[in-house]
């Protein structure tokens, strides 16, 4: 688990979507710890994202912050994160394109209103602020006092990138997308130095999915799909985040990381199958 920074972003500022709860707090925690400025995005919790950017500021190891609220989904208010973060901070090098949702239904129930909803925010939500990211790089041009790279986006994906998921044909549509969005743009602006990645989640200890882990039935039946045998913690993504946004991953791009604790290793041929 993450556990002490060695201030590997001093002088960058990093975005982080959705950075009020769950994995995005703690991306920009471990963010912040590292010496990066960050903008902790929110969409309804104002007090939540105040007091991660208190706890940011409040630390003698990390660099300062702000909150700003908008849905990722609206290309006005996306731009206007962006401007945001470049007034205060001069500019933005490292993007986490943390926010999203979900909305469940069996499929023949599911409303093009909730499936419109999930894609909106964890697929185009994402092409909007990765975009925004790479406009403001370009403009900007190479630090390399600071970065080995004119600029890093990490996507926040799911397992469900490559593994099916009943009755969240939504959200695992989204994730999937990812995979193409995060490829694509690793390869057409590789040349640039521009390093895109994914971190790809299993199950992650966080109150999206609290009515599973909350329960001894449901941690044991989840101890089934996990052959490390624990459910992950929000600190073991914001690890690999500060990893995936530092210098010492420079030749890592257009790649998913998967913290799954073994989720994606097909379990269930544990006992031969």
């Amino acid at each position: 688990m993450y556990q002490k920074p060695n201030q590997r972003l001093i002088n960058q500022t990093c975005i982080v979507t959705g950075g009020s709860s769950g994995i995005g707090l703690a991306i920009a925690k471990a963010i912040g710890q590292e010496g990066a400025n960050v903008l902790v995005n929110y969409y309804s919790d104002r007090a939540a994202a105040e007091e991660v950017a208190a706890e940011i500021e409040a630390s003698s190891d990390c660099g300062s912050s702000m909150i700003f609220k908008a849905d990722v989904s609206k290309e006005n208010q996306v731009e206007a994160m962006f401007a945001a973060a470049i007034d205060k901070f001069g500019t933005v090098d490292i993007l986490i394109n943390n926010a999203g949702i979900q909305q469940d239904a069996p499929f023949h129930e599911m409303t093009l209103d909730q499936w419109q909803r999930v894609i909106d925010v964890n697929l185009t939500g994402q092409f909007l602020c990765a975009r925004a990211a790479i406009r403001e790089f370009l403009r900007r041009g190479m630090q390399p006092n600071i970065s080995s790279a004119l600029g890093k986006i990490i996507h926040i994906s799911s397992v469900h990138e490559i593994i099916p998921w009943a009755g969240h044909v939504n959200y695992a549509t989204a994730k999937g997308g990812l995979v193409m969005l995060m490829q694509s743009l690793a390869q057409e602006y590789g040349r640039h130095k521009i390093r895109v990645n994914s971190i790809a989640p299993g199950a992650i200890q966080t109150p999206i999915n609290e009515s599973v882990w909350s329960t001894t039935k449901g941690l044991n039946d989840l101890m089934k799909l996990i052959p490390y045998n624990r459910i992950g913690q929000p600190s073991d993504i914001g690890g690999v985040a500060a990893w995936l946004a530092s210098d010492e991953s420079d030749y890592i791009t257009g790649t998913s990381i998967f913290v799954d604790g073994g989720m994606t290793c097909y379990p269930g041929f544990t006992e031969n199958g």
